[in-house]
């Protein structure tokens, strides 16, 4: 048996579960420049008779991103929904707190949901749970999905809007465990107002399907008490609870970045044993499922954007959070794709946090165009790709340890199968820096498969990244690397690669 080795086993049998396509979601808030010379910058010679930049969303829509959560994040919890309705001449500037910058509202609530339209997307509205509550949550929702014969939604008719936007679901708040949070809350005080926000908003529209806000990180000092302390109080009332994470690499220890996936794994079952801990207590019959809606790499910023907050306040769309991803970040925001299919039976929903200029996979030039960063191929690929069934592939990998991490696998994999196309995607990384290593795949249980493609993105430099003018990475189809002997497919995987391995009906 060699040292370093690789094996899957891909049957029918072993489903994990049908993969819910929100888990490739994505997030836009109105933070820097994610809104304000991202997805919207009226002059610019790709924008659109609405000023919404046509570049960004053909990439949007090449994605194929079905729900993005909006309108954030921090911002919310100061936001007031109505500034960013009504005629646009006549709409407050704000100070915006999470960020200490100026809010010119010239986009609302319908300029997003008309570009969400175009982007081919459904939204994830964030109700303010900081500074306001009940009220305003139930107002904006009557706003939003009433068709007419009241307030909110004959202000919303006579804004223009005719249809009601529909939006079916609702996150109740922001990161309320956080002390950085404007109106921050106990557990308990944020499970009562989510339990009693939650009831008054279905008394509006019962379809709707309602997130509460979970740890904000495995760091908190709450977690994971506070998902206990919240569900005790909304477990009825709410469909999903939240969790957020972000991965850096401030040591430039790339074995341990690269291991880092493994922590999401454990984010994860350890908030559905709690989720269930809870259901067992209530004597409760239905799940609580996970909207894992902030996830991504964030480190590369941080420094500039303390400056820019403390020592330039105020400003109009600032470069913030603008982070430059290299090739080590795409083969982790890989990995950590691979984690959420794994639990994609708990795990319903999940936004790439964010979407545009802001820690995100497509970047603008002020007056240039939109281009691709190195973590916009896996999360294509992904989306492209990872519809269907989530198998359980029955992995056996040669193991390593890191700094924080023991029991590494030197290969991550899950595979998908589109029952409805015949097709089955492998997606693998082999997390070895050095050596190339062959993953074995048994196909018995699938006759008649053949290999159709072996993607591949690779790099010699982990530091490599992309800009405006060169995509320095990016993804090959790769050749002489897949080999068939009888039922098994022998792939061999690149020293630190992202494989996606397609398989189709012969």
């Amino acid at each position: 048996m060699d040292r370093k080795f690789a094996r899957i086993t891909l049957d029918p049998d072993f489903q994990i579960s049908r993969i819910d396509k929100r888990i490739y979601g994505s997030f836009v808030e109105h933070l820097g420049r994610a809104v304000y010379g991202g997805v919207y910058q009226p002059g610019h010679p790709s924008a659109d008779e609405e000023g919404f930049r046509k570049d960004v969303l053909d990439l949007v829509r090449e994605i194929g991103v079905p729900i993005v959560r909006y309108p954030g994040g921090n911002f919310v919890s100061n936001y007031f929904w109505e500034d960013g309705v009504g005629p646009v001449a006549e709409r407050p500037r704000r100070l915006e707190l999470a960020w200490r910058s100026t809010e010119t509202n010239e986009v609302g609530v319908n300029e997003f949901a008309r570009w969400a339209k175009k982007a081919g997307t459904d939204l994830m509205m964030a109700v303010n749970l900081g500074t306001r509550g009940i009220d305003a949550a139930c107002n904006l929702l009557e706003y939003c999905n009433h068709p007419s014969g009241t307030k909110y939604s004959d202000m919303r008719v006579a804004h223009g809007v005719k249809e009601p936007h529909n939006i079916k679901t609702w996150c109740l708040g922001n990161e309320m465990d956080g002390p950085w949070q404007v109106g921050h809350k106990t557990a308990r005080e944020y499970g009562r107002l989510a339990d009693e926000t939650a009831k008054a908003l279905r008394q509006i529209d019962p379809s709707i399907e309602l997130v509460a806000c979970g740890s904000s990180n495995t760091g908190m000092p709450s977690y994971p008490q506070w998902e206990a302390s919240v569900l005790e109080e909304a477990y009825d009332s709410v469909d999903y609870i939240s969790l957020h994470t972000y991965y850096g690499n401030p040591d430039n220890d790339t074995r341990n970045f690269l291991a880092r996936s493994d922590d999401m794994d454990y984010f994860i079952r350890t908030v559905t044993s709690t989720c269930d801990f809870v259901k067992a207590k209530k004597r409760a019959k239905k799940n609580i499922m996970l909207s894992f809606d902030e996830w991504n790499v964030w480190f590369h910023s941080n420094e500039s954007d303390n400056d820019a907050m403390a020592n330039r306040p105020w400003s109009v769309a600032p470069h913030l959070l603008e982070d430059r991803y290299t090739f080590e970040d795409a083969l982790l925001v890989g990995l950590m794709l691979i984690t959420l299919m794994k639990h994609s039976d708990r795990v319903r929903m999940a936004c790439l946090a964010q979407l545009v200029n802001v820690i995100a996979p497509i970047m603008t030039e002020e007056n240039g165009p939109a281009w691709k960063q190195t973590i916009y191929y896996p999360y294509l690929h992904a989306s492209k790709y990872g519809r269907g069934i989530a198998l359980n592939p029955a992995l056996r990998s040669s193991r390593h340890d890191t700094k924080d991490f023991s029991g590494v696998t030197d290969v991550e994999s899950v595979a998908v199968w589109n029952d409805e196309k015949e097709e089955i995607t492998v997606f693998a990384v082999n997390r070895d820096l050095e050596e190339s290593i062959v993953l074995e795949t048994d196909l018995r249980g699938f006759p008649g498969y053949v290999l159709q493609e072996h993607i591949v993105l690779e790099h010699e430099e982990f530091k490599a990244a992309n800009s405006p003018a060169a995509q320095a990475v990016s993804p090959k189809i790769a050749t002489d690397r897949d080999q068939r002997e009888g039922d098994i497919l022998k792939s061999r995987l690149s020293p630190a690669s992202w494989n996606v391995i397609r398989l189709g009906k012969a």
